[in-house]
Formats: C-alpha cells, sequence, structure tokens
C-alpha cells in the first residue's frame, strides 16, 4: 500500500495541515446552517440533490440510465505521497458506490505548495490513478492551484440505472444495519501523527482506507437495500443520524457489536481523539440516547472516518445471506452488524446505543 519511494521518508505530509483526511470536513452544524441559505432548486430529471444530505447528485438522463455527480478532496491524512493518492481518491470514488451506481469518469482536483518538489504531487497523481483504474473508471484532466496546504481529490461521474439508486433514507422498521469496513480511523491516524501507534494499527488504516467500497457495493446489489450511505467525516453516529432524521426512524447501535482497528480504543483511551469527532457529538446529542456508556464508546462512535465502509440497510430475512456472501467474497475489510432500526415514525430521528 506504499509508493516504495524516498520522498516518504524527505517529508511528513501530515505537518502541513492542522486537519487530515475527513476529519478535515467543515462541522455538519455549520455545514446545515450554510446549507440551508442556499436556494432550492427543481428539475423533474434531478433524483437526489442535497436536501437529504446523501452521498451524491443523481439526474435522470433516460429511463434505464441516470448520471451520479460527486466531489470530494482533503488534505493529507497520511505522509506518504502515493498511499495519500490512493486514499483521496478511494474516497471520493466511494460516494457513487454509496448510490449503487458504477464510476464511469475522474477529474482531478488539486492544491499544491510550489516550493514543494512536484515529484511529490506526481506520486500524490500515481496514487489517485491507480485507484481510478482499479474502479474501471477513466481518469481525464482536471485543475489545479497552488496553495500552502496540499489537498487532492477527485470529481468523479458515474452511472446508475433510475430504480436501483441507493438513498440514505428509507430504512424500514426491522431492518439490520451492516458497515463493510471497521471503524477508528480518525483517532489511529491521531496516533499515528503523534507518533503513539503501532505498525500493526497504521497498517490496519491504510489498508481500511485505501480499499475500495466496489466489492461491498457489488454483493450488495443482489439484495434489497433499504438505505445506504458511506461513514465517513461525521462518524458513523452522524452518518446514522442523518439516515434515522431523513427516514423517519429510531436506530439502535450496539456498541459492542461493532468492528473497530486494532488499538483504536486504547487510543481513544489516552485522548487521541481528532477534533471533528467532539464536533460530530456536539450535532447527534439532541438526537441521541446514550444511556451510561463510557465516554470511549462515543469518542469512537464518532470519530470521523476516512474513506470509510458503506452502512447498509437491509431486510432481518435477507442479513444472513449477504453477511454469507460478503465472507465469501473474501472482503480484505471487516463487515459486522452494527445495530437495527427499531421502529419508524419518529419525525426527528432517534439513535439509542446499547452494549
Amino acid at each position: 500500500m506504499s509508493g516504495n519511494t524516498p520522498l516518504s521518508d524527505e517529508i511528513r505530509l501530515t505537518q502541513f495541515a492542522k486537519h487530515g483526511g475527513c476529519a478535515a470536513k467543515i462541522g455538519p452544524d455549520t455545514l446545515s446552517r450554510v446549507l440551508e441559505r442556499l436556494p432550492k432548486f427543481s428539475d423533474p430529471s434531478l433524483l437526489v440533490g442535497f436536501e437529504t444530505s446523501d452521498d451524491a447528485a443523481v439526474y435522470k438522463v433516460t429511463d434505464d440510465i441516470a448520471v451520479i455527480q460527486t466531489l470530494d478532496f482533503f488534505t493529507p491524512v497520511v505522509d506518504d505521497p502515493y498511499t495519500f493518492g490512493q486514499v483521496a481518491a478511494a474516497n471520493a470514488l466511494s460516494d457513487v458506490y454509496a448510490m449503487g451506481g458504477e464510476p464511469k469518469i475522474a477529474l482531478n482536483i488539486v492544491e499544491f505548495p510550489g516550493e514543494l518538489d512536484p515529484d511529490i504531487l506526481g506520486e500524490i497523481l500515481r496514487g489517485g490513478a491507480d485507484k481510478v483504474h482499479e474502479a474501471g473508471a477513466v481518469l481525464v484532466g482536471g485543475h489545479s492551484i497552488q496553495d500552502d496546504v496540499p489537498k487532492y481529490g477527485l470529481a468523479v461521474t458515474g452511472f446508475v440505472h433510475p430504480d436501483k439508486i441507493y438513498k440514505n433514507y428509507g430504512c424500514r422498521e426491522g431492518d439490520v444495519l451492516l458497515l463493510t469496513k471497521q471503524i477508528g480511523s480518525g483517532i489511529v491516524n491521531t496516533a499515528v501523527k503523534a507518533q503513539m501507534a503501532s505498525e500493526e494499527s497504521a497498517r490496519e488504516a491504510i489498508r481500511v482506507m485505501t480499499t475500495l467500497n466496489r466489492k461491498a457495493k457489488e454483493t450488495a446489489r443482489k439484495y434489497s437495500i433499504h438505505a445506504c450511505t458511506d461513514v465517513t467525516g461525521f462518524g458513523l453516529l452522524g452518518h446514522c443520524s442523518e439516515m434515522a432524521s431523513a427516514s423517519g426512524a429510531q436506530i439502535q447501535i450496539n456498541v459492542e457489536d461493532v468492528a473497530y482497528m486494532q488499538g483504536a480504543k486504547e487510543y481513544a483511551r489516552m485522548g487521541l481523539v481528532p477534533g471533528g469527532a467532539y464536533r460530530n457529538r456536539k450535532h447527534v446529542e439532541p438526537l441521541l440516547d446514550a444511556g451510561d456508556l463510557d465516554e470511549v464508546w462515543l469518542d469512537l462512535l464518532c470519530d470521523p472516518q476516512t474513506s470509510g465502509g458503506l452502512l447498509l440497510a437491509v431486510p432481518e430475512a435477507e442479513a444472513g445471506s449477504i453477511l454469507r456472501e460478503f465472507a465469501q467474497a473474501e472482503m480484505v475489510t471487516e463487515v459486522s452488524v452494527v445495530g437495527r432500526v427499531e421502529k419508524s415514525g419518529c419525525e426527528k430521528g432517534r439513535i439509542c446505543l446499547r452494549k
């Protein structure tokens, strides 16, 4: 998962940014206040806009084809340039998978300090290009500017059948919630930056962040997916809150059943928690029933993820079959049953945490 280049020994990319990866996202409270000021656009062919905080926009072109459009970029979350490119590209491509689509065209988005060796930028772009190729899409150019802090990502166009779009709402009472990657990348990367993480934890975080959600989506498309989103900068609870609110549902998360990255709980107890986790927690607290759970669980569940897994709401009758198929697909990430939809009809949605 490394570019095997001496450039990674010469410079630490993460030192350029106060926040790295999806932890650099603007907090959900601030973002919602900004978006509500934007004019409302309407078009009968616009199947998914930004009103429900979904992962990408979807526009119907024909009865059989809809276009998915998304854009995502961020600051370095790892020091190796090639790996940073891979992570950023996998994260951007994930939004298309989260809508049930296939990525087809990608454009680079680059901000890079003029004083840095351009070979570093070349390695970032090479990492991104390799992930685009792995996704079966084509890279067709992009746009770059000079900036003091390196940033990289993609604008991605994908296709999906209009009747087979995944949305982040629509989960139903009795649905089982599956997550296709373990969480904890924000905490582990904070520990890495502080030079307190084990090599095993660092390697696992990189493996998870550089893994495409392609195989997870291809497995899921054979089943009845009532709702789907990818878990990124708002943490598991933040994305659950969007799903619960948009669906008018109550979601229960069983905190001990969630798959966590090695060392994440230990590092959280040591206080190695990114600032984005506290912004995420503040945002979800009005919907949250956490009982008397230890604070460490909230740190883990609010931890901002970079290139996280798909959160799928699946009918209970199909949960066993899809889990078996995930196992047969030899996923390199860990799939876990994180909870279930307890009831529908909650006007603002609710999230209950239980051990």
